[in-house]
């Protein structure tokens, strides 16, 4: 099926299936990992946010469900976020690697990938209690399933719709404020913050397609790429705490020099850059974008 509703189906089954879905697709990659521990939870973890995301668009009609499974989702994926995070700053010091200014700090990018690399390894080695803790985590997804039954939706395509309006308008609305919160002396937490909101906004414009596939489309791609940019804004802050708080992982000290000069000015020049971006993607009023999804949410039902 996709991660998808369809206007001219049962939303109940569809809010079912959707989730069914994500929550067996991450129950699989935990219980096979074909590509090893670190990318199994890198995997899962993308499966947990596109459900919260979903849950959170229903929130105001199954508050309860949302509050409780939100939770349980929460919890099931900080139980396994040290090795995730580890893994992803590979990513970063790679990214930084691919856009080094010169030999010197490409070179000096390469050996930081190779250390962030030892890194990585030696903490899933390490961690003795991780097959017990993958088990587990796939038995409170499992639950998770389960708990699919208990909800239902029973107030009518007409009520849906304004459902839907109304998470459109609060999630565009929430995304406007924290674009604004970015501007002058932003904090690295202002900037995640966009970042969350964009990807919601992302991922409902995937949701809600059928209604109209074309623009929808369009504007998910660029909401997507928007909320990639905000990813490597906030992986380079992860990075610079980690340098911060660990400095002897660096014994070289030029390598270390030339790895903070490439952080900074790539978040400098990520940010200028993702604050461009996001006055388009969150150019609309939230009023009339909420007023058009329930107007198409409607009209795509007949």
């Amino acid at each position: 099926m996709g991660y998808r509703i369809r206007p001219d189906a049962d939303f109940t089954d569809e809010f079912r299936s959707v989730a069914t879905e994500q929550l067996e697709r991450a129950v699989m990659i935990l219980e096979e990992r074909p590509d090893g521990a670190h990318k199994a939870i890198h995997s899962f973890r993308k499966n947990l946010k596109r459900l919260r995301s979903l849950y959170r668009l229903v929130a105001r009609k199954v508050p309860d469900f949302q509050s409780l499974e939100n939770a349980r989702l929460r919890d099931a994926a900080q139980s396994l976020s040290a090795i995730r995070d580890a893994a992803a700053l590979i990513g970063t010091a790679q990214y930084l690697q691919h856009a080094a200014r010169g030999n010197e700090e490409s070179e000096a990018l390469v050996r930081i990938v190779t250390i962030l690399e030892g890194r990585r390894d030696w903490m899933v080695e390490a961690e003795s209690g991780l097959e017990r803790r993958l088990k587990e985590t796939s038995d409170v997804l499992k639950e998770a399933i389960t708990a699919l039954d208990a909800v239902s939706f029973d107030g009518g395509h007409r009520k849906n719709a304004r459902m839907l309006a109304k998470c459109w308008r609060r999630t565009a609305g929430k995304a406007k404020a924290a674009l604004a919160a970015c501007h002058g002396e932003a904090s690295a937490d202002d900037f995640h913050d966009l970042r969350k909101r964009t990807y919601d906004y992302q991922l409902y414009h995937g949701l809600l397609r059928d209604v109209w596939p074309g623009a929808m489309k369009a504007k998910r791609d660029a909401a997507k790429e928007l909320a990639e940019d905000l990813g490597h804004i906030h992986d380079l802050a992860v990075l610079s705490e980690l340098v911060e708080a660990e400095p002897q992982l660096f014994p070289r000290n030029d390598d270390l020099a030339h790895l903070l000069d490439a952080i900074i000015f790539r978040q400098q020049e990520d940010r200028r850059q993702a604050l461009l971006k996001a006055k388009t993607v969150f150019a609309d009023d939230p009023d009339e974008e909420a007023q058009r999804i329930e107007l198409l949410w409607l009209t795509a039902d007949g």
